[in-house]
C-alpha cells in the first residue's frame, strides 16, 4: 500500500491551499479533488472579493490558478472521489479510485453544499440571477429588487445585508413563522427595505440566461394560488449542508454535520486529522477565509508529523 505523509480530501480553496503550503514544506501531498473539483467557486461567475483581483476574476478561472500553484510545488492531485476512511488507528486508511493510500496524517477540506430548492429554472439561472451566497454576489445586484427565499437566521442575514445594496428586498418564505431567532426577524421587519411574501412557495424562477431574473412565480401554501412577483434577482438562503458524511461516526461533528476542530487550530478529535475551510466553518464560508485554513491545516499537519505524532 501506498505510504503517505499527508493526504488531502477535497480541492477548493481550502484544500489547494494546504497542499501549496504541504507541498513546499517538502511533505509530498497526495489531493483527491472530490465530486466537485475545484468546489463551490467552480459553480461562481464573478469573484470581486478575493484579494489580489482588483478586477474580479472567474470562479473557475481562480481554481485553475489555485491548482496550477499546488501542482507546480509537487502536489500529486487524483481526479476523484473518496469512498472510504479509516481514522481509528495510524496510518490513517483513504481509499478513492482505486486505490488504498496509507496516510500519516488527513487534512479534510471536503466543504459543503448550499441546500437549493431543485426545481429546474432555478438551476438554469444559477449564476444568472439566481444565487445562494448574498456577500459573495449582492454587489452585482446594486439598485435592484430581489428576493431571499428561506425563514431561518440566514435568511434574516442574507436580506439585511442586500438591503445596504439593493432597492427592495422581499421575503418569501413557506410559512408565516420562522425558525430565525427572535433578534434577526425584530431586526429584519423594522427594516423599511424588506418586504414579505409569507406562506408562499417558490415554483419557478422567471427569467433567461441572457438578461438574468426578471420574477419569480409562487403558490400560496394555504389557499394553493399561483402569483408572481417581479425582480431582478433570487437569493436562495435555505441553508448549506457540510460534506462530511464520509466522517460520520469516526470524528466529532455539530447537529448539523459541521466538523468540529479545537478554537485557534484545525485539529478535528483525531490527532493527525485535521478539518478546514466550510467542512468545519458554519459562521463565515468565504474563499479567503477557507484558503486561510488550509495554510492553518497545512501547518498543523507539518508540526504533527515532526514533533513524531505529539498533538
Amino acid at each position: 500500500m501506498e505510504q503517505h505523509q499527508v493526504v488531502i480530501v477535497g480541492s477548493g480553496p481550502a484544500g489547494y491551499t494546504a497542499a501549496i503550503y504541504a507541498a513546499r514544506a517538502n511533505l509530498k501531498p497526495v489531493l483527491f479533488s472530490g465530486m466537485q473539483p475545484g468546489g463551490q467557486l467552480t459553480i461562481t461567475t464573478d469573484v470581486e472579493n478575493y484579494p489580489g483581483f482588483p478586477k474580479g476574476v472567474l470562479g473557475p478561472e481562480m481554481m485553475e490558478l489555485f491548482r496550477a500553484q499546488a501542482e507546480r510545488f509537487g502536489t500529486q492531485i487524483i481526479d476523484g472521489v473518496v469512498t472510504s476512511v479509516v481514522l481509528g488507528k495510524r496510518p490513517f486508511v483513504v481509499v478513492g479510485e482505486g486505490r488504498e493510500l496509507l496516510a500519516q496524517t488527513v487534512i479534510i477540506a471536503t466543504g459543503a453544499s448550499a441546500k437549493w430548492l431543485d426545481i429546474p429554472s432555478e438551476k438554469l439561472l444559477s449564476g444568472h440571477g439566481v444565487s445562494a451566497c448574498a456577500t459573495c454576489d449582492g454587489f452585482f445586484f446594486r439598485n435592484k429588487e430581489v428576493g431571499v427565499v428561506g425563514g431561518g437566521d440566514t435568511a434574516m442575514e442574507e436580506a439585511l445585508f442586500l438591503t445596504k445594496m439593493c432597492s427592495k428586498v422581499t421575503v418569501i418564505h413557506r410559512r408565516e413563522t420562522f425558525r430565525a431567532s427572535k433578534v434577526m426577524i425584530q431586526r429584519a421587519q423594522a427594516n423599511p427595505k424588506i418586504a414579505w411574501a409569507l406562506n408562499q412557495g417558490v415554483v419557478e424562477v422567471l427569467g433567461e440566461k441572457q438578461s438574468g431574473v426578471r420574477g419569480v412565480r409562487t403558490k400560496d401554501t394555504v389557499t394553493g394560488a399561483i402569483r408572481e412577483l417581479p425582480m431582478g434577482g433570487l437569493f436562495i438562503a435555505i441553508g448549506h449542508e457540510p460534506n462530511t458524511a464520509l466522517f460520520k461516526g469516526q470524528l466529532s461533528m455539530d447537529e448539523v454535520g459541521y466538523l468540529k476542530v479545537t478554537p485557534g487550530s484545525t485539529r478535528t478529535s483525531i490527532p493527525g486529522v485535521f478539518a478546514a475551510g466550510d467542512a468545519a466553518d458554519p459562521v463565515y464560508r468565504q474563499a479567503v477565509t477557507a484558503a486561510g485554513t488550509g495554510c492553518m491545516a497545512a501547518i498543523d499537519a507539518e508540526r504533527f508529523i515532526s514533533s513524531g505524532g505529539a498533538h
